[in-house]
């Protein structure tokens, strides 16, 4: 739910009159564009795996990488760039799962 909370958050229009803002090209060159990307990508990695395991198993999956990925960066939890890097794993983790589900249609 963060996940998507953040997504419609950067999304979201901008008050002035006729600004428009900048389109944001991935990977991004500051950290709120990189944030915004690494969003983008884990959201598009979830939707893959719902499409490969069921709803239970797709929560046990996210709760078992969280908790990987927070004992993996437990030194940066203070750090400005821990969420990405939480957002980055969990990612990360699923696209080797992905990975997985491939090599399984190729046999």
């Amino acid at each position: 739910m963060k996940r998507l909370v953040l997504v419609a958050v950067m999304l979201a229009p901008v008050h002035a009159a006729h600004a428009q803002a900048p389109a944001i090209r991935c990977p991004g060159n500051n950290t709120v564009e990189m944030r915004y990307c690494a969003e983008k990508s884990v959201l598009q990695s979830d939707a893959q795996l719902q499409r490969k395991i069921s709803r239970q198993l797709f929560k046990q999956w996210q709760d078992a990488t969280r908790a990987v990925c927070e004992k993996a960066y437990a030194p940066y939890k203070d750090g400005t760039i821990y969420p990405q890097m939480i957002v980055g794993c969990d990612d990360n983790l699923n696209r080797s799962l992905l990975k997985e589900f491939k090599g399984l249609e190729n046999r």
